[in-house]
């Protein structure tokens, strides 16, 4: 068995930056297709549907680890307000995390919210075990 350090910019299992990902789901959340993403990307439209797919089957429980991130790091965290779907819920949780972490160390801002979603949770957002007990919000 091997045992490989993950650069914050990467996800798990994915061949595609974290920011490349994340604004694919962005993107998603704000009613674009797979199709359309994925030619704007210049991925493959499976590699995008895989990505899309993951992160719809988990956006729930996705929403709350990032609600309970924007809560814990804010300095006065205001949840954001309900979405179309969940999976924007989701994203919008993601985004807000970021907000809350940007507020309470602001140079974190020079990144975007998907290099913050990866650090926070260690690369596994699309990774078959996500969520995992591992995962620990209170080292924030």
């Amino acid at each position: 068995m091997s045992h490989v350090l993950l650069p914050v910019f990467a996800l798990v299992r994915r061949a595609d930056l974290a920011e490349v990902i994340g604004w694919a789901l962005a993107a998603k959340a704000a009613g674009a297709g797979a199709r359309v993403i994925a030619e704007r990307l210049g991925r493959p439209v499976e590699t995008v549907r895989g990505w899309l797919r993951r992160f719809a089957s988990r956006a729930e429980r996705v929403r709350r680890f990032f609600t309970v991130v924007l809560v814990d790091a804010g300095v006065d965290p205001a949840p954001p307000g309900p979405a179309r779907t969940v999976f924007a819920d989701a994203v919008s949780a993601v985004v807000g995390a970021w907000w809350s972490v940007v507020s309470r160390w602001p140079n974190v801002g020079k990144v975007s919210p998907w290099l913050v979603a990866c650090a926070v949770s260690g690369g596994i957002l699309l990774a078959p075990s996500w969520p995992s007990e591992t995962i620990n919000t209170s080292r924030l």
